[in-house]
């Protein structure tokens, strides 16, 4: 039989997540999930139970969610703070996007920012030299070149974050 209980508990035992849940008293039962999932549920969420065909070997095979928010293909995972509030997430949109933890800002690719840095800093240097000439040489005129950096091709369109 499949019933919905509330969870009233967590522990970890032997590497195997065990839950507390008040289903006509309080009882235990091994959590279920995906493989590479580890999650733990707050107190007070609602845990769908299952009986097994083993006497005393209940299971938690999922939980009710209220937080949905994902259209159609989409992905979603998050965490929450102790009072039920969204921690962070990673959204995979169906339009190709991906949000982690917001939309406010940008990644950005190491490499080609570091070579617009490292191209900046030589074009610094070729004006500082050109400095060092020019007042060596005591009335030597100076006349400052262009210095820019551009670092607009380490911008990931594709995964917004804070």
């Amino acid at each position: 039989m499949i019933t919905l209980s509330t969870i009233s508990g967590a522990f970890v035992k032997a590497g195997s997540r065990i839950l507390k849940v008040f289903q006509y008293g309080i009882k235990t039962a091994d959590e279920c999930s995906p493989f590479g999932d580890d999650s733990s549920p707050l107190e007070g969420m609602t845990a769908i139970y299952a009986e097994t065909g083993e006497i005393g070997e209940p299971v938690i095979i999922g939980y009710m969610n209220e937080r949905q928010l994902a259209a159609p293909g989409e992905k979603r995972i998050y965490s929450l703070k102790d009072n039920g509030d969204i921690s962070f997430y990673a959204w995979l949109k169906n339009d190709g996007t991906m949000q982690l933890g917001g939309t406010a800002d940008n990644l950005v690719r190491y490499a080609p920012l570091n070579a617009g840095l490292s191209s900046h800093n030589s074009q610094v240097v070729a004006e500082l030299n050109k400095i060092a000439v020019a007042i060596s040489s005591l009335g030597g005129t100076y006349v400052p070149g262009l210095v820019g950096m551009d670092v607009s091709g380490s911008k990931i369109v594709e995964i917004k974050t804070l």
